[in-house]
């Protein structure tokens, strides 16, 4: 039996999973293949050069896709900042009707993206973040735990927590981002008032991830010890892979505490993009990911990843829950 939720029912899906927007992974052939697999792919606009490569994305990924995609918009701060407006721009001219937001200020998008009639899903990783974006109007919320890749913020507060306090604040719908992999956690999220998982670094180790595969087996054998943060000293933290130019960021750091300048050329990220897509070598960069690779045992393909965690949750809610409280009674 399928579970459906006000996400499933609000994008015309089938299943409530989200890959979420992913710097040198969400290009149209990832975002097409949890599409055709029931679930939401998300493009990300920011790892095309400009917004004419961006419109040539958005149509490939039509092209291999008839379900519903989005295309992810990420705010974040930059030496020169991308031409938001432009990328902005195109999304609507293109007829993507699903955006997913993030990052900081994001007030004149959403404005913006609701204006153009889309359905707004902004990421955050703070309770009053969900609350200024649930006032600015977005639709839903992907309330994301520090367990996440990439940048959790400078809380430093876990989903067991968020998502309790999402259910008691928010207004509007919410789903479970940042250390998602499983079908359990898809039980316990729907348990907590979310309407479904986002997750990336669990999709970067599938079959159709448009990455290195030495990069999918680092993910494979690595562990919930497996992840370091740099960045904290100029508020702009980062999860990634433990590696030891990871290391080499933090020593700078801790010599020349808020000094980018210095780790820069550390962090820029052509580096990793070389990682993923070419030298496949997980060492020689600093690359997101997340807590999530404790849970990834395997690299399947995305249709079985997405109905495995489905069948897995259905299972749990079905018989073990309902098993669990018939006893107490």
């Amino acid at each position: 039996m399928p579970i459906k939720t006000k996400l499933t029912e609000a994008l015309g899906i089938e299943h409530p999973i989200i890959q979420g927007g992913m710097h040198y992974v969400g290009y149209a052939e990832m975002a097409a293949a949890v599409s055709n697999a029931g679930g939401l792919g998300i493009v990300t606009a920011l790892t095309q050069p400009n917004a004419e490569a961006l419109r040539k994305e958005i149509r490939k990924c039509r092209s291999l896709t008839n379900k519903p995609f989005g295309v992810n918009v990420t705010l974040l701060p930059a030496l020169v900042p991308p031409n938001y407006e432009a990328y902005a721009k195109v999304i609507i001219e293109e007829g993507v009707k699903i955006i997913e937001t993030a990052g900081r200020n994001p007030k004149k998008f959403i404005r913006f993206f609701k204006k153009n009639g889309c359905y707004v899903i902004h990421k955050c990783v703070a309770i009053k973040h969900a609350l200024t974006a649930q006032r600015l109007g977005a639709d839903m919320i992907s309330m994301d735990g520090f367990e996440c890749g990439g940048h959790p913020g400078e809380d430093d507060v876990g989903n067991w927590i968020l998502l309790a306090q999402a259910k008691r604040k928010l207004k509007i719908p919410f789903v479970a981002s940042g250390g998602c992999a499983n079908g359990a956690q898809l039980a316990a999220a729907l348990a907590l008032g979310a309407e479904g998982l986002n997750m990336g670094t669990r999709f970067m180790a599938t079959k159709e991830a448009p990455i290195h595969d030495n990069i999918k087996q680092a993910l494979v054998k690595g562990d919930e010890k497996s992840t370091t943060l740099v960045m904290r000293s100029v508020r702009n933290t980062e999860r990634v892979y433990k590696n030891s130019v990871a290391k080499q960021v933090q020593e700078i750091e801790k010599k020349k505490p808020g000094d980018f300048m210095a780790f820069r050329h550390l962090v820029r990220g052509e580096n990793y993009r070389k990682s993923f897509q070419e030298t496949g070598d997980a060492e020689n960069s600093v690359w997101s990911c997340g807590i999530s690779m404790a849970l990834i045992d395997d690299i399947p393909s995305c249709q079985d990843l997405i109905e495995t965690i489905v069948k897995d949750a259905e299972e749990i809610i079905s018989k073990k829950l309902a098993g669990t409280i018939k006893s107490k009674l």
